[in-house]
């Protein structure tokens, strides 16, 4: 097995079971914002300087920042990888950010699926997909991981992947909704199969592949995000049902509002999609949009708009 040299940045929960993931089998460095928490250097940039894989543990926010401040440190051969899922203030998603802060320069990628840091922390498996700018890295990613519970499989379509991990959240409120609502096993059924046919839609719309979303990162992590639970998202639909309204934050609220500010990709066009949207932007409609939406199932009216 090949000894690689680790750099996690962020010591949150993913930072931590990525350590127990990592630590055994090789030299790995950590940086939490504004210090280095172990490591041979004082600085995040000579720490950078000796890692031949940098594993951003971070929220997609300050992606660019970062990876602006290390791109000149970064080593020849070295790659930088994300598991963030979501969108940053400017509405793109890591690997967005880091093709424009990386790209041509120094190679890059994402890994995605379901990956509850509990979990892999208990010493249970998880699975992802990995994408990576340069498929020849994917030797890397073998050693990085090998003998490790983290199944992770080479896969491509980045951007369609990094849509489907991100946009699935949205979904997974839904599932919280109709359980709450006690709508039943066939509702989830109905929304599973609507969910990842409507993520298929969305991903073609970006030149993506149409079976991209049945995948880790699609299929996978939303099954694991829509029904599991400590599921934030799930919990948040099931408040939203509950009339409870004071806190409607998360990874998904904020992807449906940088879906409508930048104008994405035609979100009304898409009904489970728009429903999503709808309840959390005015919950006190909920009853109604989803009694609508049941009778647009039923043939009862036409696509709720």
């Amino acid at each position: 097995m090949t000894k690689l040299r680790v750099l996690i940045l962020g010591y949150g929960e993913m930072g931590h079971a990525m350590e127990y993931l990592l630590a055994t089998r090789h030299d790995v460095r950590i940086w939490n914002i504004g210090t280095v928490v172990k490591g041979s250097h004082t600085t995040l940039e000579e720490e950078v300087a000796e890692a031949q894989v940098v594993l951003f543990c971070l929220p997609v926010n300050p992606h660019h920042e970062i990876a602006s401040r290390i791109e000149p440190h970064l080593p020849a051969g070295s790659v930088c990888l994300s598991i963030a899922k979501g969108l940053d203030e400017s509405g793109r998603t890591a690997a967005q950010v880091f093709e424009h802060t990386l790209g041509g320069k120094h190679h890059y990628g994402v890994i995605y699926g379901p990956m509850i840091s509990e979990e892999i922390r208990a010493g249970r498996h998880a699975f992802a997909d990995a994408v990576l700018s340069d498929a020849a890295d994917f030797e890397v990613m073998h050693s990085l991981f090998r003998g490790s519970t983290l199944v992770c499989q080479q896969a491509s379509d980045m951007h369609g992947r990094s849509w489907s991990v991100i946009l699935k959240n949205v979904y997974a409120i839904l599932f919280g909704v109709a359980d709450e609502l006690k709508l039943g096993d066939n509702m989830r059924g109905h929304l599973m199969v609507t969910a990842i046919a409507e993520l298929s839609g969305i991903v073609q719309s970006f030149g993506g592949q149409a079976h991209t979303p049945y995948s880790y990162a699609g299929l996978g992590d939303l099954m694991t995000t829509a029904t599991s639970a400590d599921s934030h998202h799930h919990e948040l639909g099931c408040k939203l049902a509950r009339g409870e309204w004071s806190d409607i934050s998360g990874e998904g609220v904020h992807t449906l509002k940088m879906v409508e500010k930048f104008g994405v990709f035609d979100w009304r066009a898409y009904p489970l999609f728009k429903l999503s949207r709808d309840i959390v932007t005015a919950p006190e409609t909920l009853h109604e949009r989803v009694g609508e939406y049941l009778d647009y199932l039923r043939g009862m009216e036409s696509c709720p708009i």
